[in-house]
């Protein structure tokens, strides 16, 4: 453990810690990585003795988030807790995954090295820090994909955990990522017809800017050709709050007139590179489909479902959708950042020997208190599903609410989590 300076903001206090841990603890000869995880506190606690609650950021493939002040979850999390944010391995200042630092392998040893990249070796590297503080249990919290890996603990080391908070992430343990497709292209298209509803004119705009795309080059900041394709997956942005009114006021200014001739705005184009976040955080994109496959390979799921939901693929002669949270083939061949991992992306996409994330035996004879957040109109994740899981799940409650978006434990996160924490308690009560 390599640690660095802690320093005091807004009266917490921030405490770096560094860890060499395996790349795979199956063989421990391939060497070590560097994970990152930093702790909070309340400085008025000085040396705290409070119990730890661990970060299981969404994603995959981003790190966690750089608390700005004492507010939100954290709040609320400090009251009881001292706070370990994880920045997953790949992730912020953990050996870090992106086009530069896979450039001098092959595709095939690229591949190879991002297969170590999922939740279990995720949950294995909190698993090495714990041993590592000299700490019996601790509680995790998981949002989105972290509430992927929170199972995942639940699966692999139940008995290191005092409770599991999840906010938008309960997945299934076995179903094949199509049956995850399906649900989440209904419900995108859901969120399309809301949005087109609300803004009439939006339908106009969106097939000016894409008729307009099919018929001419329009290039990003960064020299790439900006497509109808990349243009629709800006959609994702329709899982979270709040987002449809700044989408109207993006579309309503795309398109200027340039002697006569109509052009993407600098505006625009600039704005449309800036949603790419898996142009920094290729995980995102390499990985992405592999946080369902547990024994058969994933074959570019959602390339093959969007088949099926035709409406998505658009020509001129249908109206405009907006995809969401998938990944596609061409992203690596239209991805500047991506085009380098093609072949990564393809090897990944075949695999078909990918180890279980999910032991339902073990999930079966929970007696851990799990709470969770399910959001009923969540895009991403898919509320029926969700409940499917938690029926399998012993001590595991849900509360079930369209008051949020997939965002709730950012948008409302004290809120949210007191209630969580409140929901545990009172399993707990019930385990005495």
């Amino acid at each position: 453990m390599n640690n660095a300076q802690p320093f005091i903001d807004a009266g917490v206090k921030y405490t770096p810690h560094y860890f060499q841990v395996p790349l795979d603890y199956s063989d421990l000869s391939q060497g070590k990585i560097t994970v990152f995880a930093r702790e909070l506190s309340l400085s008025a606690d000085g040396d705290s003795t409070k119990p730890w609650l661990v970060y299981f950021q969404g994603g995959p493939g981003f790190p966690s988030p750089r608390q700005n002040g004492n507010s939100g979850w954290v709040t609320r999390a400090l009251q009881e807790y001292r706070v370990l944010l994880l920045d997953q391995r790949g992730t912020g200042n953990s050996s870090v995954i992106s086009h530069q630092t896979l450039a001098h392998l092959s595709s095939e040893e690229q591949a190879q090295y991002l297969s170590h990249f999922r939740a279990d070796n995720i949950v294995r590297d909190a698993e090495f820090i714990r041993e590592e503080f000299g700490v019996k249990q601790w509680s995790i919290l998981g949002q989105s994909f972290g509430g992927f890996c929170s199972l995942t603990y639940l699966s692999l080391f139940p008995e290191s955990l005092s409770r599991s908070y999840i906010t938008g992430g309960v997945p299934s343990i076995s179903r094949h990522p199509d049956d995850v497709y399906h649900a989440t292209f209904k419900r995108t298209m859901d969120k399309n017809q809301a949005f087109f509803q609300q803004f009439p004119k939006a339908q106009q705009l969106c097939k000016q800017i894409a008729d307009h795309l099919l018929e001419h080059e329009e290039f990003l900041p960064n020299g790439q050709r900006f497509t109808v394709e990349q243009f629709q997956q800006i959609g994702i942005n329709f899982g979270v709050s709040d987002t449809f009114l700044p989408t109207y006021y993006a579309l309503e200014n795309a398109l200027i007139e340039v002697n006569g001739k109509p052009q993407l705005r600098y505006e625009f184009l600039n704005s449309m590179l800036f949603e790419q976040g898996f142009q920094t955080n290729p995980i995102y994109a390499l990985l992405h489909e592999s946080i369902y496959c547990q024994g058969f390979a994933s074959n570019w799921s959602a390339h093959r479902v969007r088949q099926e939901h035709d409406a998505f693929n658009y020509d001129k002669s249908k109206p405009f959708y907006f995809t969401g949270e998938m990944v596609f083939p061409w992203m690596f061949d239209q991805y500047q950042t991506l085009q380098p991992l093609k072949q990564a992306a393809e090897l990944i996409a075949s695999k078909q020997d990918w180890s279980a994330l999910y032991d339902a035996k073990q999930l079966a004879s929970n007696k851990v208190p799990v709470s969770c957040a399910v959001y009923a109109d969540d895009m991403f994740v898919e509320m029926d599903i969700s409940r499917e899981t938690l029926t399998m799940i012993p001590n595991a409650k849900a509360w079930i609410t369209n008051e949020y978006e997939h965002n709730g434990l950012r948008a409302d996160g004290e809120k949210i989590l007191d209630k969580l924490i409140a929901m545990g308690e009172q399993t707990a009560a019930t385990l005495i």
